[in-house]
């Protein structure tokens, strides 16, 4: 088989394409003829060693796939051969074929096509478990979404709506904007780059106020962090939540007396975390938004398609922050 490999830390221009060995499964363990795979944030992390976790190497990043069951191992009884799965890993998504645990395979609704597949449960399965189990996003509480054309950004728009929140999406441009307002959102604003001094921090919140309005944001969901997050935060309402989900633009210092005068909640969101302490939970979750699927609630946007051979390439333009939606790796 083929498989994009990271051999030495470093950015998306050291992976290497080999020919390796078809991987065997063992006992509990699912082999998968994988035929796309999400590009995530964490993938730039990884195979610069500046993630929580560090595989030894060589290995493949990508961390969510979606395939065809081509083994089992013994004791395996949830899947079969010729089975259409999604598997979840953190590693070894970006080859022909991966060994995924049993337990981290999920069943594909039978109209879901592969790259859909491949770009639904990190995204959506993180954005779930922080509205519906940290945040408590209620039917009418106003919802702002950074980062709201992204993967996971979208993701939360469209949960945000399907669960009745009203939501504000912010971006980086007016077409990002838009494209959240098309997946749910009510209004939205575009926020300028950063970095930004004293002055351009206090424009930037006034901005995220204005948008929010008097009452301020219910809920915050921040996969952006950065300068972004400060000026966010100053928006919340009375005892709101704000969701810390990743920083791309940089993890940013809150002051915590913003947290004291508005009585609000700093909540973390580790999805990778919750599923390993609380798998029943997550496999609730993932449950939930199969149905949501199947009920046309939520669709995950994959915008841009890349072969194996150029996925250096994907994980490229997602770090670059310029995609919109998913981009995901194709097998064929």
């Amino acid at each position: 088989m083929k498989a994009m490999l990271s051999k030495a830390p470093g950015g998306p221009h050291t992976l290497v394409l080999e020919e390796l060995r078809d991987p065997t499964p063992a006992a509990g363990e699912v082999l998968i003829a994988i035929k796309a795979c999400g590009v995530n944030f964490p993938d730039s992390l990884i195979i610069e060693d500046r993630y929580q976790f560090k595989p030894p190497r060589p290995f493949s990043p990508g961390g969510e796939v979606a395939g065809v069951v081509e083994a089992v191992g013994a004791a395996v009884t949830t899947c079969k051969p010729g089975d259409r799965v999604i598997g979840s890993l953190i590693w070894g998504g970006m080859a022909e074929k991966v060994v995924v645990p049993a337990v981290r395979c999920t069943p594909m609704p039978s109209a879901m096509p592969f790259d859909e597949a491949s770009a639904l449960v990190l995204a959506y399965g993180t954005s779930i478990h922080a509205l519906k189990d940290r945040a408590r996003l209620r039917p009418g509480e106003t919802m702002l979404v950074l980062g709201a054309a992204g993967g996971v950004g979208l993701s939360a728009v469209e949960l945000g709506k399907a669960m009745g929140a009203r939501i504000i999406a912010a971006a980086s441009s007016q077409e990002k904007v838009d494209l959240a307002r098309r997946h749910g959102a009510g209004t939205g604003l575009v926020y300028p780059p950063g970095p930004f001094d004293r002055t351009g921090a206090r424009a930037l919140a006034d901005l995220f106020k204005g948008a929010c309005g008097e009452g301020g944001a219910d809920v915050i969901y921040d996969p952006v962090g950065g300068d972004y997050a400060e000026a966010a935060l100053r928006s919340i309402a009375w005892q709101g939540r704000f969701l810390v989900v990743g920083f791309p633009a940089g993890i940013p210092k809150l002051p915590l007396n913003l947290a004291l005068l508005k009585g609000c909640q700093v909540v973390g969101v580790f999805w990778g975390g919750f599923t390993q302490r609380d798998p029943n939970g997550n496999a609730a979750n993932i449950a939930e938004l199969m149905r949501l699927y199947e009920k046309g609630a939520i669709k995950p946007l994959v915008s841009e398609r890349y072969p194996l051979a150029k996925a250096g390439a994907a994980i490229a333009r997602l770090a670059g922050r310029q995609a919109m939606g998913k981009v995901v790796v194709t097998m064929d």
